[in-house]
């Protein structure tokens, strides 16, 4: 609604997506006995208030204690540590839900953190290389639906917010981006006064898709436990349902110009 009566100031406006991405992170963090903070490019795709998918297949941890060590910058795929792709398909998305379920999720700390943490990052930039997640106004980037607001990657630099158009292997098949935009574009044309009642997007099968592991979604099996009308799905290794180890030659695949004051969304 801000973005269609004041459209000099859409760059401006955006839905802040850190701490659904924190949440993703501490929980990894907490599996591989490390610090949220050595945990990077955690990828949140999507609506930050319904339908998100974290996307798993740029992630990375620094300064992991294991048999492999190097540098400060030395970083390992997160996929070739967590073994367990179970855990990820079931757990990881479990604890997720129940986070956002119960309310935890939108903690005031955790919101405050979030918000200030974008500010810091929109006035001197985001940490160079870091993958960000952020809600913005899609221009058709990935192949979303241009006008709606939606959170993707990007990093922040000379004031202003990119998005990361130039990222290899984040593809997210048809099914995926149809229920990811589904309730986005109902929720839009609600608020505008196009549609008179929203309709939570139903698929084909049940309501809530089982963790995507491949762009074979369709196969995936589903469950009706679609709690708080969100839905975390971690995304992993195109056409595998495991993990590839360390030592596997492919690489995992799963993370203002203007002045004016940013406006954000919690």
């Amino acid at each position: 609604m801000l973005m269609r009566y004041a459209p000099k100031l859409a760059h401006n406006i955006v839905a802040v997506a850190l701490g659904v991405e924190g949440q993703a992170k501490a929980t990894l963090a907490r599996k591989l006995k490390t610090a949220s903070s050595s945990i990077k490019d955690v990828i949140i795709w999507g609506n930050i208030s319904g339908n998100s998918y974290v996307d798993l297949r740029k992630a990375k941890v620094y300064r992991y204690e294991s048999a492999i060590w190097g540098p400060p910058d030395f970083s390992r795929p997160i996929l070739s540590l967590v073994f367990d792709s179970e855990w990820i398909n079931r757990e990881f998305v479990a604890t997720l839900q129940d986070l956002v379920s119960t309310g935890k999720h939108f903690g005031g700390m955790l919101a405050a953190h979030s918000i200030a943490t974008t500010l810091k990052y929109w006035y001197h930039g985001s940490p160079p290389g870091e993958i960000v997640s952020l809600g913005v106004l899609s221009e058709g980037q990935f192949g979303i639906p241009e006008g709606i607001v939606f959170s993707m990657p990007v990093k922040f630099e000379n004031g202003t917010w990119v998005v990361l158009t130039d990222l290899q292997d984040i593809e997210i098949s048809e099914q995926i981006m149809t229920r990811i935009t589904s309730d986005l574009i109902q929720e839009k044309l609600v608020a505008l006064g196009d549609l008179i009642s929203f309709q939570p997007y139903q698929s084909e099968v049940e309501r809530t898709i089982s963790p995507a592991t491949s762009d074979d979604q369709e196969n995936q099996n589903v469950s009706d436990e679609h709690k708080a009308n969100t839905q975390f799905d971690p995304i992993q290794e195109e056409g595998k349902d495991v993990v590839k180890p360390d030592d596997s030659e492919g690489k995992p695949v799963e993370q203002l110009t203007d002045q004016n004051r940013p406006t954000t969304k919690a």
